[in-house]
């Protein structure tokens, strides 16, 4: 069978393979079979299906077709439609795994990893609308406001170069979309902080543990520009916080 490697997955490698997409199984692949199994029995849209392992004992999913801003950038991701429409997304995974057993006590069922590149688009009409959010291989328990603070930070691009006055009126629409309680408007800015530290701190002590796809990142100035992004963010938390 020909494989096709696919890029942009740092967790573990993926190739499409006729039609599907094929992963190394980690640690937390047992849960994260449940939660795309639970999200197919009933039909909840916006995320790919898990069709099993393969003979090597890779990880099977349904390959959505569409286009995935890989670099993150475009700014047809970053439309008030396009945003409005991503938050419709993963509110109603959230909603969805409110209370459920896989939360585990938590909130909800975080993805953990939301971006541009985790997102499948579509052209419609002249707009890119995301249908599916994929690489749910961090998915975990956690709280609604870590997953929007994520998207905040990766879909806003909040970091240098980005103007913060329209940074702050998104993260107001992202806010209004996705339906963000008084108190969890207060926390966006600084989980959107922690994450970013959260994130350097984890890609740097992956590398000095040896793993080289986090080596890799390292040699390629990754922590060192997040570093950057929150240093940005901490300076203009005034300002960003102003429409909440």
């Amino acid at each position: 069978m020909l494989e096709e490697p696919l890029p942009g997955g740092y967790v573990n490698g993926a190739v499409l393979v006729e039609g599907t997409v094929r992963k190394s199984p980690t640690a937390r692949s047992p849960y994260v079979r449940r939660l795309l199994g639970l999200f197919e029995e009933h039909n909840l849209p916006g995320a790919p299906r898990h069709l099993g392992s393969d003979a090597q004992g890779r990880e099977v999913l349904e390959y959505v077709a569409g286009y995935v801003p890989l670099e993150g950038g475009d700014p047809a991701v970053r439309t008030d439609d396009a945003l409005r429409e991503v938050c419709a997304l993963v509110r109603r995974a959230h909603d969805f795994t409110e209370g459920h057993p896989l939360a585990e006590g938590g909130e909800v069922v975080c993805h953990n990893d939301l971006s541009p590149r985790n997102t499948v688009y579509r052209r419609d009409g002249t707009l890119l609308k995301p249908v599916a959010l994929i690489d749910w291989d961090l998915a975990s328990p956690g709280l609604r406001i870590h997953d929007v603070a994520h998207l905040c930070w990766q879909f806003l691009g909040l970091g240098p170069g980005t103007d913060a006055a329209w940074a702050a009126g998104r993260l107001r629409l992202v806010s209004d979309a996705y339906g963000l309680t008084v108190d969890d408007r207060g926390r966006l800015v600084p989980t959107v902080l922690w994450w970013q530290e959260r994130t350097t701190n984890g890609i740097r002590a992956g590398a000095r543990g040896g793993d080289p796809a986090l080596q890799d990142l390292v040699r390629a100035g990754v922590p060192d520009q997040i570093h950057a992004a929150r240093t940005w963010v901490a300076e203009r938390r005034q300002a960003l916080e102003a429409d909440l």
